[in-house]
């Protein structure tokens, strides 16, 4: 199995970390070309990473490529014993993609304080709080995000919250860390960093991240 993508993409490091995990070995390569040439096109028409190539057949998208990985080799699994709290985790990757990375990406766009737009930084402000209030309401007894081992969910929202740490909460100081100031966060947060796979993928995301961040900046003052 090729799995298409770079570390830099929450999106591919969530998969790594999921397959880390279950303890599959995927091999990860970059996309021919970029992800946006005709030739990665060829393999994935959507033009996004990450894309699993399984016997020829190409699955797209991360949250059904760990779909997929689970399904395939269901020992050990990626998802809690019980059916609730399988949806639980479903659940906060599911928040982590519809109320977390459009805003992420909003705030990408206002990192210059010479361009800031203040309207859009109150707008992302305040969902951002929503969407952390929803992670904390959804979360199962810790202290990962359902119980006692990562499962899909933290896979998800792990590489997102180190994101934002990079980009949006050391940059806007209106908004607020949610691993500092909640409780249920807080604990979340400490167990993915004392955990040694979470660690390891969110350590080498952390590093792609700044590499990605420096060549912005470079390129935005050569």
């Amino acid at each position: 199995m090729k799995l298409y993508g770079a570390i830099a993409s929450p999106y591919v490091t969530r998969v790594v970390m999921f397959a880390r995990i279950k303890n599959i070995k995927l091999e990860l390569v970059e996309a021919p070309s970029g992800p946006r040439s005709e030739e990665y096109r060829s393999i994935n028409p959507i033009g996004k990473i990450p894309s699993l190539v399984v016997d020829g057949n190409t699955i797209a998208e991360s949250e059904v490529i760990c779909e997929y990985l689970e399904d395939m080799y269901p020992t050990p699994s990626g998802l809690p014993k019980s059916q609730i709290d399988r949806a639980s985790s479903r659940m906060i990757s599911r928040i982590t993609d519809l109320y977390i990375a459009p805003n992420v990406s909003n705030m990408v766009r206002q990192v210059n304080p010479d361009s800031r737009d203040s309207a859009v930084i109150d707008e992302s402000k305040q969902a951002f709080e929503k969407a952390f209030g929803y992670l904390e309401h959804f979360m199962g007894t810790g202290p990962f995000s359902v119980n006692e081992t990562p499962s899909l969910g933290d896979c998800a929202a792990g590489p997102y919250m180190m994101l934002l740490k990079k980009i949006v909460f050391q940059n806007f100081e209106e908004i607020k860390d949610p691993t500092l100031n909640n409780e249920r966060l807080s604990d979340w947060w400490q167990a993915l960093l004392g955990n040694e796979i979470c660690a390891q993928t969110l350590d080498e995301y952390a590093v792609a991240v700044d590499g990605f961040l420096s060549f912005l900046l470079k390129r935005a003052n050569p």
